[in-house]
């Protein structure tokens, strides 16, 4: 719904106010009340409160396992953190949910299936919280040897808990790699092998990992000043691992992506914003395409 509003201030809102900790108590009170009018439960909100603060609370933690971010503190603070250990669509993840609400349709009358499937839940988070730090580990190794200073980091990626991209990271440059953790050797990728095995197929055995490197701002400082301007201010609180994508054969325009969610094997990369400098002020834009959407 925030999206309704415009790109920027879906980036702004989403996962914000909605997502806060400290608003929590609110929400389940203006949650429960509603559906205690729908429901006309006799005991009124008050029956209802405790189950709507838990689902609640359990969808923040959904969100905070991604990398997305979420503003758990707000209003008080806008920080993003997010634990990174799930990509945004897990299928073993959903899964595992399923199959939890499944059993517990077929066997209403014992809770074990509800209980299993949240313990099993649990460990499998806990399980891809190892793997993000192998994966850190990795990167962290491959930096040492190439005498390579900054910051490193691991980003989930879809289809399996051992798909990582890994990243070096300094002032300018992003020193990125795909692996799978457990993979020994290249999995192959033939047209008609289906979507699933595209997306799998890019992620390389740690011990053939294959290093490139994306540039933050290129080598024009114009692209630079592009990117400090106070055009594109909500992108650089958003974006965590900003580099550019392109700029305009004139100079003039100058985009920008978040390596986030840069899932080799998508044709589609999100959250795609630029700055052109229009009269001498730098005005901020989406990118779909080759289309230029003017933000604000």
């Amino acid at each position: 719904m925030v999206s309704w509003f415009g790109p920027a201030a879906y980036l702004e809102l989403h996962r914000g106010p909605t997502h806060s900790l400290l608003l929590l108590p609110f929400w389940a009170f203006a949650f429960s009340w509603v559906l205690a009018k729908i429901l006309r439960d006799p005991g009124g909100w008050r029956a209802l409160y405790g189950v709507t603060v838990m689902g609640i609370a359990l969808h923040i933690a959904g969100d905070l396992i991604t990398s997305y971010g979420t503003m758990i503190f707000w209003p008080l603070s806008d920080m993003r953190p997010g634990i990174g250990t799930t990509f945004i669509i897990d299928l073993w993840f959903s899964g595992i949910i399923l199959a939890g609400l499944l059993a517990s349709m077929l066997f209403r009358k014992t809770r074990i299936p509800s209980v299993a499937a949240s313990i099993i839940l649990c460990a499998y988070v806990g399980f891809q919280y190892v793997q993000k730090q192998h994966a850190i580990e990795f990167a962290r190794e491959y930096a040492q040897r190439s005498g390579l200073a900054g910051e490193v980091t691991a980003q989930p990626r879809p289809v399996s808990p051992f798909n990582w991209t890994v990243f070096v990271s300094d002032e300018r440059l992003h020193h990125i790699a795909h692996i799978n953790l457990v993979r020994e050797e290249p999995r192959s990728y033939k047209p008609g092998d289906g979507f699933v095995a595209r997306l799998d197929s890019a992620y390389q055995p740690p011990g053939l990992a294959q290093w490139e490197t994306r540039s933050r701002y290129g080598e024009r400082d114009v692209a630079l000043e592009a990117w400090q301007s106070p055009a594109l201010a909500f992108f650089r609180w958003f974006a965590e691992l900003p580099a550019l994508e392109a700029s305009d054969a004139d100079g003039r325009c100058h985009w920008f992506v978040d390596l986030r969610f840069g899932s080799p094997g998508r044709d589609v990369m999100p959250f795609r914003f630029g700055a052109c400098k229009e009269n001498s002020i730098w005005r901020a834009y989406e990118r779909d395409n080759a289309e230029r959407i003017p933000l604000r």
